[in-house]
């Protein structure tokens, strides 16, 4: 009886390994095989495949070199800087290819008519499943979600986002930016009304914070913003897990995974202490804070059966991304926009001009913020030429057909939104230059006469459309018509045009300006 018990143990023993030894040449072998095969049969070429790492190995001595580049500072052409591997491999391979990231193949379309199909088609291009370390650092909330769960988060998110109820955000992100404004105009005096040097990268990163902790909790601004600070401290352990090679390196005690374990428990406690003891209050409103706005919109999606409300976890993750997305976005572009009013010392007196005249009693309403015709063209060129996001990427969620070739199921499609946005083919022979007036129309047209109004993307496109695309501009008006008000830039010597993505585009040595403070 024993023998034969050990017998069947040892069977089952060589089954399973077999069972997994197969799967693994499915997954690293056969279906690269397969794929490649069938990808080329319809025209798409690849870089060569390597065993597990596939083309990770060059897009990562691409990214070295390209990491060493400093561009002139009044270069925008940064496609081979931000995007090396897709500049190398269009150029080697023409467009569409693939590469290999791992076992995934992904597949580059930079045709915006493709791009909008994509985006239009978001139960079949759905978001592929993150990292660990970037569903910490984003959080799994709408922008991660999929499907009927994406669906039901949107409806309830939709309320809370709508230009009526920012408007009455601007108040709060005015008291926060001219704090900031206070400080580098008390450091200005103190250094006898010269100019003043500032990271300004830094210090927009620190003015977002401080903005969304306050429109997103409004009375509780304080254990918010050391939460949100927490979360901040957690990119840089997210930055070290996503360069591990392997996904089960962020299950072991390393002290790096250690801290990181650490600092999301905290993030998510922090937040968890705020958010019931906002449910638990005994107030007849949630507060119109972008938390409460959320809470409120989700007791009434449950109450009129719209479906389930978010629960506890639920509208923490949402915090989690109302913080990634709404700090990183914005200050980005702000970053952006006063690095070419600095080069662009013509358009920074247009604007300034505009918001002097517009905002002289002081901007109080979303009305005013409209009357800024100058600063919203200024800011979509910025969005342009240095999109906060230079990719998209979505999974083909079953074989799909795509223009001239066939996208198999589980093959992400990267749109290089970088390229689009600068490509002479679809916004003429100034492409790449600093052009606000190409937005004076409006997005829509600005790109109009080139047949292409959907090669302008910077907040995608279609029914995932960025849902805080509206918090973004409104604060990015606010924040940049009260530093012309106030404050003239200029470059620093020291400043490197060295424009780097990473999760989002930045400064790779930061935005060093000079500050000259103007007379009230």
């Amino acid at each position: 009886m024993a023998a034969w018990l050990f017998a069947m143990v040892a069977v089952l023993t060589a089954a399973a390994v077999v069972w997994k030894m197969w799967r693994l040449f499915r997954q690293v072998v056969w279906r690269p095989y397969v794929v490649t095969k069938r990808l080329r049969r319809g025209g798409v070429r690849c870089p060569p495949y390597s065993f597990v790492s596939g083309s990770m190995k060059e897009v990562k001595r691409l990214q070295e070199e390209a990491g060493r580049i400093v561009l002139p500072p009044h270069s925008n052409d940064i496609t081979h800087r931000v995007l090396p591997h897709f500049h190398a491999w269009s150029r080697q391979y023409g467009e569409p290819f693939f590469y290999w990231a791992g076992t995934q193949p992904r597949v580059y379309i930079s045709d915006p008519e493709l791009a909008k199909e994509i985006l239009a088609k978001f139960e079949l291009y759905v978001k592929p499943e993150p990292r660990h370390a970037v569903k910490m650092l984003v959080g799994e909330g709408v922008a991660l979600a999929n499907g009927i769960d994406w669906v039901r988060r949107r409806r309830i998110l939709n309320p809370a986002f709508s230009v009526d109820k920012l408007k009455v955000m601007i108040n709060a992100i005015t008291e926060c930016t001219e704090s900031i404004l206070h400080e580098w105009r008390n450091q200005a005096m103190a250094a006898k009304n010269q100019a003043l040097t500032l990271e300004m990268n830094d210090e927009f990163q620190k003015l977002t914070a401080d903005i969304i902790a306050r429109t997103a909790f409004g009375s509780s601004y304080v254990q918010g913003k050391e939460a949100f600070m927490g979360q901040k401290r957690l990119q840089k352990y997210c930055a070290d897990s996503l360069l591990s090679a392997f996904v089960p390196g962020r299950y072991l005690p390393t002290p790096s995974n250690i801290q990181l374990w650490k600092l999301d428990w905290k993030v998510k406690n922090s937040l968890r202490n705020i958010v019931k003891s906002r449910l638990e209050s005994d107030n007849s409103s949630y507060g119109d804070d972008l938390l409460g706005l959320l809470i409120a919109s989700s007791e009434k999606s449950g109450n009129k059966g719209a479906g389930p409300k978010l629960d506890l976890d639920e509208i923490i993750e949402e915090c989690k991304t109302f913080f990634f997305a709404g700090h990183e976005t914005s200050s980005n572009l702000l970053t952006w926009t006063i690095f070419l009013l600095s080069i662009h010392q013509d358009w920074q007196s247009k604007v300034r001009e505009e918001v002097q005249k517009e905002c002289a009693a002081g901007i109080h309403t979303a009305d005013t913020l409209t009357r800024l015709k100058l600063v919203n063209m200024v800011l979509m060129e910025a969005l342009r030429l240095y999109c906060p996001i230079p990719e998209l990427i979505r999974e083909a969620s079953e074989d799909i057909e795509l223009g001239n070739f066939s996208i198999p199921k589980g093959t992400c499609v990267m749109i290089p939104i970088t390229k689009i946005h600068t490509s002479r083919e679809y916004w003429g022979e100034d492409a790449l230059d600093f052009n606000p007036l190409r937005f004076a129309d409006g997005a829509a047209k600005a790109v109009k006469h080139h047949h292409h109004p959907s090669a302008f993307l910077p907040f995608a496109l279609g029914p995932r459309t960025c849902i805080g695309q509206n918090f973004a501009m409104l604060e990015s008006k606010t924040v940049l018509a009260l530093l012309l008000q106030n404050f003239s830039f200029t470059l620093s010597v020291d400043y490197k045009h060295t424009p780097v993505s990473y999760i989002s585009m930045q400064p790779q040595f930061g935005l060093p300006v000079l500050l000259h403070p103007l007379c009230k």
